[in-house]
């Protein structure tokens, strides 16, 4: 019968009340939160959205305005020596100097102005260039001095060509003049020249590679007033739309480029793929574009409306883009200037919001549960607060004792033994220091007997003439002095990321990478070594002043590989450090005896951070116990300083 009732009745599914309350709670609390989360984020989309169309369209109008006054500075040059009647209607060599004054002043105050000239319809040619450019030095065999070149292609009376170049120096007094060989270069047959010749506006040619510097840039010309056979040009160079197009990001993904009216790209403001541009096309050609940037292809293939934000996917990555194009100003007029930022950089704000809304919903959660376990008689407080204490002893925290009272005997009977536990590893931690527990254990390296290779910087230390000290004093004020000298080290090798591995009577013996890595191991074990030294020299004033003898430490660092882990017996583990590097920092410290030095490293650790210590050279020396001879130097500052290195040099130069 009791068989057929349970068949009847199957077994109820069943809850504490504390359960039964805190899940009604939690769920309730999920849904609004989860609504009221799902708001705020839609709202932050919406106004990061917003906020970058915005920014796209300032971005747009900085740019058009750097554009403008490039156009207006270059063109009011040009119409201005257009202008000039007298000067510039003959050709060269005729009227000389005063082309020159002319057009020295106009590039002197354009600092974007690659070059300024003036073809003629005879085939005549005369330019002002800049020689800031390395480029142009280079290619013109600038002498010093020289900030200005005048290339001059004139015709002798005999009608022969004649190729010169004068050199101007700051103040615009010609001091060199060299001629070359005609190369047949005619301005006749120039796109500048054809654009503008008989013409009665600045026009603008390129974008093209500059022949000379290799700089992206474009030429306004325009003809003479007084002949329309005569053209004036100058060259502008992009760089500064370049700079600002890579300069000024939305986010670190966003992109910016310039497509022309057949959507190649013109300047784009990754350097890589402005790379890719100038290479993808022929010298004098306008800029060709490569047909490997999906981005660029997308917008080309479908281009968005103009002036509007739109959604464009890329692969896996969706992109706000902004398709502006350039009307305002004279140079890239007709292009179409596009700014590109990737959907999930923008949302990070929003995203950010999100997280912080989700944790916020989970504290409420969290306190929703708490107040349900309070409303059910705070039965897990005791758990909660064990728990707390199994936190602090696993960080090695035994500054809180562990004082959870229950009655209940099982809350009790562990707090016991927890308490046994704390009492425990607190002694066991006065022999093992505490850091280097941690420090392994965070990082892997303990896990019973294993040794492995590494790169370490040892330090060794050691007392001069303790054995004395020792003598003279008792035991117990010995070893009062020693607590307080150990303590300045322990606090300085942890303050320049080293550890601890062994105090050896009065001798430390120190190291750094392992076992956490320092990629600055050698830099930060020298600045420990003079850290503690300067911190030596007040504790020394104190033991003088209490009548106490100082203690006068040597240093000994040295870099190099070890064997390095935990080595010892089954149930005896020391973390320790073997091998040559050990063994030479140990044998440094006690050399300085003979130098007369307090810190003494090797060449292992000079090569190291020889650009951030200074370090003084003490010639060779053979260590004891070792076979080849040892670069040693004193360790002095932390910083190089420059009378210190001379020294070196003249060391060095005497050895």
């Amino acid at each position: 019968m009791r068989g057929s009732d349970e068949n009847r009745h199957p077994a109820i599914w069943t809850h504490s009340l504390r359960s039964l309350f805190a899940l009604v709670m939690v769920a309730m609390l999920i849904v609004v939160s989860a609504t009221l989360v799902g708001l705020d984020y839609r709202r932050s989309r919406d106004a990061a959205i917003e906020d970058a169309e915005t920014n796209m369209r300032a971005f747009v109008g900085r740019l058009v305005d750097r554009l403008g006054v490039l156009s207006g500075d270059t063109s009011a040059l040009v119409s201005l020596v257009a202008s000039v009647a007298n000067s510039f209607l003959v050709p060269p060599p005729e009227r000389l100097n005063d082309k020159i004054a002319i057009m020295r002043e106009g590039i002197m105050r354009s600092p974007h102005i690659d070059g300024i000239y003036v073809g003629y319809p005879d085939g005549t040619f005369f330019q002002v260039v800049d020689l800031a450019m390395p480029a142009w030095r280079m290619a013109l065999d600038a002498p010093r001095g020289a900030t200005l070149a005048v290339r001059s292609m004139e015709k002798d009376a005999e009608g022969k060509p004649v190729n010169r170049v004068l050199f101007l120096d700051a103040a615009g007094i010609q001091f060199a003049e060299r001629r070359s060989t005609p190369t047949g270069f005619d301005p006749q047959t120039r796109p500048w020249y054809q654009a503008a010749v008989d013409g009665k506006v600045p026009v603008p040619t390129g974008p093209y590679e500059m022949a000379t510097t290799g700089k992206l840039g474009m030429t306004i010309s325009q003809a003479h007033h007084g002949n329309g056979k005569i053209v004036i040009g100058a060259d502008v160079v992009l760089d500064t739309i370049t700079d600002f197009l890579s300069r000024e990001r939305l986010t670190d993904g966003s992109v910016s480029f310039i497509l022309d009216a057949v959507g190649r790209p013109i300047i784009h403001s990754d350097p890589a793929m402005m790379r890719r541009i100038m290479a993808a096309k022929q010298k004098y050609d306008p800029v060709a574009a490569p047909q490997n940037d999906p981005l660029i292809e997308s917008i080309r293939l479908n281009p968005p409306p103009p002036g509007k934000a739109s959604f464009v996917d890329v692969g896996d990555r969706t992109y706000l883009v902004v398709v502006t194009p350039l009307a305002s100003a004279l140079l890239l007029s007709g292009h179409r200037v596009v700014v590109a930022a990737p959907l999930d950089e923008l949302m990070a704000t929003a995203n950010t919001a999100l997280l912080q809304g989700l944790a916020v919903s989970g504290a409420v959660v969290v306190l929703a549960v708490l107040s349900a376990l309070v409303l059910a008689h705070l039965i897990t407080k005791s758990l909660h607060q064990l728990t707390a204490s199994a936190n602090r002893l696993q960080d090695l925290d035994f500054t809180t004792p562990i004082d959870v009272p229950s009655h209940v005997t099982e809350i009790s009977t562990l707090n016991g033994a927890m308490n046994k536990a704390r009492d425990a590893i607190f002694t066991f931690a006065l022999y093992v220091p505490k850091e280097l527990v941690r420090r392994g254990i965070e990082s892997g390296q303990f896990g019973g007997r294993a040794a492995w290779r590494q790169e370490v910087t040892a330090l060794f230390t050691d007392i001069y003439d303790f054995t004395t000290i020792s003598e003279r004093h008792a035991p117990e004020e010995v070893v009062a002095m020693l607590s307080e000298y150990f303590d300045i080290f322990s606090e300085t090798v942890h303050a320049h990321n080293g550890t601890i591995i062994q105090f050896l009577g009065d001798s430390v013996f120190a190291m750094w990478n392992a076992p956490i890595a320092d990629e600055r191991h050698a830099e930060h074990a020298c600045r420990c070594a003079l850290a503690v030294e300067e911190r030596l020299q007040a504790f020394n004033e104190k033991q003088k002043a209490k009548g106490l003898p100082e203690f006068r430490t040597r240093f000994g660092i040295h870099t190099g590989t070890a064997v390095v882990g935990s080595v010892g017996a089954k149930e005896r583990l020391q973390y320790t450090a073997m091998g040559d590097t050990v063994n030479v920092a140990s044998r440094l410290e006690g050399m300085n005896k003979n130098y007369g030095t307090t810190i003494m490293a090797s060449g292992a650790v000079v090569a190291q951070c020889r650009d951030v210590i200074t370090f003084r050279p003490l010639g060779s020396a053979q260590a004891k116990g070792r076979a080849t001879a040892l670069d040693i130097y004193e360790v002095l500052a932390a910083g190089p300083v420059a009378e210190v290195k001379m020294d070196e040099a003249q060391t060095g130069t005497a050895a």
